[in-house]
This record gives structure tokens, C-alpha cells and sequence, in this order.
């Protein structure tokens, strides 16, 4: 299927690793022009030689905070120059899914929920902020935010708190932005197959002395495809979302995380 994405351009944040590199990997793969962004310096140009050498296609790295307004304000301005113009922004700059270690209602401490507010929500506020009038002199655009299954289940106080907040933000920006021709969406995963997890699994089946393939439905076969669902995946899903493809789909969530059993969504 022709997702007729070439030559569209595209910013990830979060883009050097993870969820994001393979977002950026999908695009690429489609004949978009990516600009990616990450607070590391060195491990962005590292990931943008990594996804031109692999695909072929056209990328830049950036370095943003976007928890900073002036540098979330510069970063799309240079996306902008670079590119010649933006039209799907993903937003991907968070921190991975907080561990179940972190305690309840007792333990959390004001400066850590707060902490990820302004990193997942409105970080991704930001961002969406600078960049919507650009897709709105398109006529056309999408936004692309990443955010988690906590947002569907209780795990722990931050990490559902950002991601319902996110859902919401979501759809506030969908109801505005549809009428103007901008897509909102936004997207669950669920525990995702990274650098991160793979390195994980590793150890684990060496600790344990088990094969990975055992740890991997230990720690992630609670879904309903029973295995973890790769990066790649994801961006896939992504990809279409950020395509002309998708038109009929705005203000709503994508679950990527393989399944969930007996849970009702609608």
C-alpha cells in the first residue's frame, strides 16, 4: 500500500533510540524527510548516520530539552529551515515507563510527578504549540504522540497520570486542529521490544540460565499475541497515522501493545 508520504517532512523528538528511531526508521523507509531530536548531542548524530546509512533517506539531528519553551521554540525552527517546512510532528521525548518500584500515594513525591508532567505533557504541549501553525498554512498535518497502556490501567501514580493527561491533550488538540486539517492521534504502547528491553531479556536469561525466549513470556507474555511487540511495530502503526491514509482517524487512541485481555474499550 502507497501510504503517500514521500517527500512529506517530519519531526520526531525522542528520535535517537527506542520507540522514536524506529518511528523515524518507518518514515524514512516511506519517503518522508525526518528531522530528529534528542537532548544528547553525539547520540542523535549517532542515530541520524545510523537511519541514513539503513534507509537511504534524508535525516537531521537535532538537540532540544522540551521542557524548556525557548529551546522547544528553536528546535521547530530549525526543523523548519532544514526541512523547508513541516508537516507531521511525532511526539516521542519521554522517559520510558516508569518501574513498578516507585511507591504509592505515601512515596510519590510532588517533584517527581511534576517532573514527568512537564517532560511527557507539556513537553509534548510545547511542541505542538510551536509547531501547529506550520501544518496549519499546509492546509494539512498530523500530530503524533506517543503515550502508554498506563493511561489504561493503575501502575504507578506518574505513569498514569502523564499518560491520561496526554490522551486529553490529544483530543483537546484534535477538536481544534481537525476543522483546519490537522490530524491528532495518539499512540499506546505497551511493553516494546528496544535496545533497552533486548539488553534486558539478555541478562535476565543469563542470570536465570533460561533461554530468552522463557524470560520474554515471563515478563511479556501477559497479552494476547503472548510476546512483546517489537519497536518496529510500532513505528509501522505510526507511519500510517502520519499518512494521508489515515484521514478518517483523528482525536483518538491506538493501543500497540499486543492486546489486553478482558479489558472493554470503546
Amino acid at each position: 500500500m502507497d501510504l503517500f508520504l514521500t517527500g512529506k517532512r517530519a519531526l520526531v523528538t525522542g528520535g535517537s533510540k527506542g520507540i522514536g528511531k524506529a518511528i523515524a526508521r518507518a518514515l524514512l523507509e516511506e519517503g518522508v524527510r525526518v528531522v530528529i531530536s534528542g537532548r544528547d548531542a553525539a547520540g542523535a548524530a549517532a542515530a541520524a548516520q545510523d537511519l541514513a546509512a539503513a534507509t537511504g533517506g534524508e535525516v537531521h539531528a537535532l538537540t532540544a530539552d522540551t521542557r524548556d519553551d525557548a529551546a522547544v521554540d528553536a528546535l521547530i525552527a530549525d526543523a523548519v529551515e532544514r526541512l523547508g517546512g513541516l508537516d507531521i510532528v511525532v511526539n516521542n521525548a519521554a522517559r520510558p515507563g516508569l518501574p513498578a518500584g516507585v511507591p504509592g500515594v505515601a512515596g510519590v513525591e510532588s517533584a517527581v510527578l511534576l517532573e514527568e508532567l512537564d517532560t511527557k505533557v507539556v513537553g509534548y504541549l510545547r511542541v505542538a504549540r510551536a509547531a501547529a501553525p506550520h501544518l496549519v498554512a499546509n492546509g494539512w498535518g498530523r500530530i503524533i504522540n506517543i503515550s502508554g497502556l498506563a493511561a489504561r490501567m493503575t501502575t504507578t501514580i506518574p505513569g498514569s497520570a502523564r499518560n491520561v493527561a496526554v490522551s486529553a491533550l490529544t483530543k483537546v488538540l484534535a477538536d481544534e486542529l481537525g476543522p483546519k486539517g490537522v490530524n491528532v492521534t495518539v499512540v499506546h504502547p505497551g511493553a516494546t521490544r528496544t535496545e533497552k528491553t533486548t539488553a534486558l531479556i539478555a541478562a535476565r536469561a543469563a542470570a536465570d540460565g533460561v533461554s530468552e525466549a522463557e524470560v520474554e513470556k515471563t515478563l511479556f507474555g501477559g497479552n494476547l499475541i503472548g510476546r512483546i511487540v517489537d519497536a518496529a511495530e510500532i513505528g509501522a502503526i505510526v507511519a500510517f497515522l502520519a499518512s494521508p491514509r489515515s484521514d478518517a482517524i483523528t482525536g483518538d487512541a491506538i493501543a500497540a501493545g499486543g492486546g489486553s485481555p478482558r479489558a472493554i474499550h470503546y
